[in-house]
């Protein structure tokens, strides 16, 4: 009986159990909603595998792919005929249904015109413009490129009025776009783009194939290629300042046209062609013969920034190609892309040489040492504190020059008093006071020329540093305290109008570098006006200074408003810098009782006169003797 109960008090509890598990099923069991939620997230699963999968796969599109098929009529394959003659045949072909085909990259976006072949829109991925627009190389049809050419029956052809057939394939990893004109399907000039990965260089070839009957080879080809620049800068006039049109010929001259008037030129073995639009170039490249001849032209479309604003330049160029056995076979290279050394210079044509460093000794400093030195702060430091820290380096570096000039100064002060006695005492006889001034400075071995030689050595740094700031690639729109890009100007006030030479805005790095340009010039120009003494025949050195004082941070103020803050930044750096040095070297290693000494030790040796000191005295000999024969004869 027990038993019985047993079973029965367990069979009840089985089923609470099974009733409970029942129920928390119930609760837990998705809604319809969510069922559907359910298979929508498993059926884009599988798209987004499938499309994973294919995207593994070469592409491949054939003429099938396209809609919009055109079949011409007798009539008008008649008309087709006598417009394009062998050509009708590319009218007749199959085209996609917008008449541009599409293809992405990991750094472009990019659309070809069917009609004509090349390209309608190249998209940097990667960049956008001071507004947050994407950088568009090409775009609206401020690009052509086209092929002039003749037939043997007596037509003059452009591609650009042409259609050709598009295909899409791949080449391993690469994306291969074909572009065929075609007279019929084994007859064709081919336009072949192919496309790497992560790579703005694109592997461009002009080629035909069995036009040999069809080309009139005893007419030239050419190759035109016209481009505006599109604006991407805050300061159109500042980044046309830049915007500059540059070639390499002669295997390895480098040359451009004019920065910002309209200009031309005929040149001959042309390696590359540079459409600079300051921080971006377009770029093509000769890959295995360079072009003999090309016509090249800028033209400034800025003349007035208030109204120009969408077009820096319009460039352009002819190349005529050669034919080889009746055909055309050329390899190219396309790059757009940035305008940064460190990319140009992977590819190892000398395409870097297009960024404007500097001639000569100029711009061998910038990419033998602030580039480097820059790169490498960069690496582990923000922008803006990367420039402080290469300034430093960069004093640190020069202020044995500015010890040099401070030291002429001193020996110049301690001398005045003699130098002044000198003058009093000859001062009805010029020449001669010179003479007794350069003799007194030449055994002091204190010449105004010993402070002003050194300076001259600071001349390349300044230089260099001026053109390595507006076209440091890696300063675009890097940010610091309030600049938002130290490769443009920084503005904390936007002005109602436009001051000619200033414009329409308040920059804050240009007032700071003049303040400190200022006193910097106060403390070391305001001694040597007090020491240079005026010589005869002279201008007067003094008043010059002193209107360098006020007129250096006045040009400071205004030039520099436009310019990039980066540069204002370092000039303002610097400045302070030396203001530092000096008091340091004046208060605490310039001691003038061991000058004057060293200056009375050096007065008691015999002083030997160079050639130059020589030839000096000399002259002024001459002269003192002219002068007293000239009064004698008035006597």
């Amino acid at each position: 009986m027990e038993e019985k109960k047993l079973d029965i008090n367990s069979i009840i509890g089985f089923i609470l159990i099974f009733g409970i598990l029942l129920f928390m099923m119930y609760q837990n069991s998705p809604t319809p909603e969510e069922i559907e939620a359910q298979k929508k997230a498993e059926q884009e699963q599988v798209e987004a595998e499938k499309k994973e999968s294919k995207q593994n796969e070469a592409v491949v599109t054939t003429a099938q792919d396209y809609t919009n098929i055109k079949t011409l009529d007798s009539t008008q394959r008649v008309a087709a005929e006598n417009k394009v003659g062998a050509f009708a045949y590319a009218l007749n072909q199959p085209t996609s249904g917008d008449g541009q085909t599409t293809v992405e990259t990991d750094v472009f976006e990019l659309r070809f015109n069917n009609k004509g072949g090349h390209l309608a829109e190249v998209k940097l991925k990667k960049f956008v413009t001071f507004d947050s627009v994407p950088i568009y190389m090409v775009k609206d049809n401020n690009s052509n490129f086209n092929i002039t050419f003749g037939t043997s029956d007596n037509r003059t052809l452009n591609t650009q009025d042409l259609p050709f057939q598009p295909t899409v394939s791949k080449n391993g990893e690469n994306t291969v776009v074909s572009m065929k004109l075609k007279v019929s399907e084994s007859q064709f000039l081919e336009y072949r783009y192919e496309l790497k990965p992560d790579d703005y260089m694109i592997d461009f070839s002009i080629k035909s194939q069995g036009l040999s009957n069809v080309f009139n080879t005893s007419q030239p080809i050419t190759l035109d290629w016209k481009q505006k620049g599109i604006r991407h800068a805050k300061s159109i006039s500042y980044e046309n300042r830049y915007t500059r049109l540059t070639y390499m010929h002669d295997e390895d001259r480098v040359d451009k046209l004019s920065q910002m008037g309209d200009d031309d030129e005929t040149i001959e073995d042309v390696e590359w062609l540079s459409y600079r639009q300051h921080f971006f170039s377009s770029i093509l490249v000769t890959d295995d013969s360079p072009f003999k001849k090309a016509e090249i032209t800028s033209t400034n479309l800025v003349e007035d920034e208030e109204v120009d604003t969408l077009f820096t330049k319009l460039y352009t160029s002819k190349m005529p190609l050669a034919y080889s056995g009746g055909e055309i076979n050329k390899d190219l290279g396309l790059y757009y892309g940035p305008t940064d050394a460190k990319t140009l210079k992977a590819y190892d044509k000398d395409l870097e040489e297009s960024i404007p460093f500097g001639w000569g000794i100029f711009g061998w400093i910038n990419k033998a040492l602030f580039i480097p030195l820059f790169g490498f702060l960069s690496g582990f430091l923000p922008y803006g504190i990367a420039i402080i820290v290469m300034t430093i380096l960069v004093k640190i570096m020069l202020s044995f020059v500015q010890y040099k000039q401070f030291l002429s100064q001193a020996k110049m002060k301690i001398l005045k008093p003699e130098l002044d006695a000198i003058r009093e005492k000859y001062k009805d006889n010029k020449l001669k006071a010179q003479q007794e001034t350069m003799a007194l400075q030449n055994k002091a071995g204190a010449s105004p020329l010993s402070g002003c030689l050194p300076g001259l050595m600071q001349i390349p740094v300044f230089y260099a540093l001026f053109m390595f700031f507006p076209t440091a690639f890696d300063l675009r729109q890097k940010s610091f305290l309030w600049a938002d890009d130290l490769s443009s100007y920084d503005s904390i006030a936007e002005l109602p109008f436009n001051i000619p030479f200033y414009g329409d805005h308040v920059a804050l790095f240009p007032i700071l570098a003049a303040i400190a340009i200022f006193f910097y010039m106060k403390m070391t120009t305001g001694q040597q006006m007090a020491t240079q003494p005026t010589q005869e025949g002279m201008p007067d050195m003094g008043k010059m200074m002193k209107y360098m004082i006020y007129f250096s941070p006045l040009l400071m103020l205004v030039f520099f408003n436009n310019y990039a803050s980066g540069l204002s930044l370092y000039y303002f750096i610097s400045n302070l810098i030396s203001i530092g040095i000096m008091l340091v070297i004046k208060n605490y290693i310039i001691d003038e009782d061991k000058v004057l000494a060293k200056i009375e030790v050096s007065k008691s040796k015999p002083k030997k006169q160079n050639k130059f000191q020589k030839k000096m005295a000399e002259m002024m000999e001459q002269a003192e003797q002219q002068k007293k024969a000239q009064q004698r004869r008035k006597k």
